[in-house]
């Protein structure tokens, strides 16, 4: 059974920041997200799998290369455009067309528990195709399933009045019908192959497509606050480590990771947070929900609930941050020159809150 993760996407609800980054290489609690993929791939006895990838590809390949540190076998595969899940489908058919079976999953999707288990239900019962569901809140957001009596009968693509409250989680359990079903479909109103249409075509023509109602946390990482969402509740789950330097003035409070060669001085650390290796926070407070990726600098600053990725300078900021989410090498920084006036250089669709 081989595994198929999909990062070939453009991310525009994250701009500007996915404008020179992969979506899913951005790190929620310092990990990025594309890991926690191919960890539960690897989990779930998985491994063998091919990373869809696009203009992305040489970032996605410089972090994952060959796939062995997490003992897998990586190929990757070329997508010219991203003509949706179905399109992607059709594009890694050449790869998986050897194995009968196979697990896709969205590489901007989280899933806290993993899969294992989903798994070893698929290849117990062995119908033609295995979807996962989860209530979400915001429907009309996602492809939603309408069950009768615990079976699929019909799937929509981010409906205007959804059927239900259940929402299409990214990862799929495919065998080799899903090919011929996604041969069989046309693009919809928004030029895409969708794989709901393609699910439809199954359970139109008579194949068994399972459905199962996840209860663990889940997340699309499309947005914002769902990146703030998905941080929170990972690093609810960390346990204290300090491997760096933490000076006798400092208050480490909590849950609470330094990672080593990060540096805190007279400062406060209030859990759950990590402080990414190489960082340096001085006279600073790094309040609860906050991770600090690598070689970052917070200096007479408050921060809390937040994403600060690599690189960034957070110096002699007077009001606390919250709620935000630093690209790499930002540089936030008072100056106490006159004439007082903001400076800023922005890229495009960026957002700033002033207080």
């Amino acid at each position: 059974m081989k595994g198929l993760i999909l990062s070939g996407g453009k991310g525009t609800r994250l701009r500007p920041l996915t404008h020179t980054s992969a979506k899913q290489l951005i790190p929620v609690a310092n990990k990025p997200i594309l890991f926690y993929g191919l960890e539960a791939m690897r989990e779930a006895g998985i491994t063998r799998v091919g990373i869809i990838v696009a203009d992305t590809k040489e970032e996605i390949i410089s972090h994952v290369g060959d796939g062995s540190a997490w003992g897998l076998e990586v190929t990757y595969i070329d997508q010219s455009e991203p003509l949706g899940l179905a399109h992607a489908v059709l594009t890694a058919e050449d790869y998986l067309k050897d194995d009968d079976l196979f697990v896709m999953y969205l590489g901007d999707n989280i899933i806290k528990e993993g899969f294992k288990s989903l798994v070893d239900e698929f290849l117990q019962n062995r119908p033609n195709a295995q979807i996962l569901l989860a209530q979400v809140h915001d429907p009309e957001r996602f492809g939603v399933a309408e069950l009768s009596n615990g079976r699929v009968v019909r799937l929509i693509e981010k409906p205007q009045v959804p059927p239900s409250g259940l929402a299409l989680v990214g990862v799929y359990m495919f065998d080799h019908n899903i090919f011929t079903a996604a041969k069989s479909i046309k693009p919809s109103a928004r030029g895409e192959l969708e794989i709901t249409d393609a699910i439809q075509f199954l359970i139109d023509e008579g194949y068994v497509v399972d459905p199962h109602v996840i209860n663990g946390w889940w997340k699309d990482t499309g947005k914002l606050e769902d990146l703030l969402e998905a941080n929170r509740i990972l690093l609810d789950d960390l346990e204290t480590r300090i491997d760096g330097s933490v000076d006798e003035r400092s208050r480490i409070i909590g849950k609470v990771i330094v990672e080593k060669e990060a540096t805190v001085v007279n400062s406060t650390i209030r859990g759950p947070a990590i402080i990414g290796e190489g960082s340096i926070i001085e006279n600073a407070y790094v309040g609860p929900f906050t991770s600090v990726y690598y070689n970052s600098l917070i200096s007479h600053s408050e921060i809390e609930h937040s994403m600060v990725l690599e690189n960034v300078k957070l110096c002699n900021i007077p009001v606390r941050i919250e709620d935000s989410l630093l690209g790499k090498n930002v540089e936030i920084i008072k100056s106490d020159a006159k004439p007082k006036a903001y400076r800023f250089m922005l890229g495009d669709n960026s957002m700033v809150g002033l207080v």
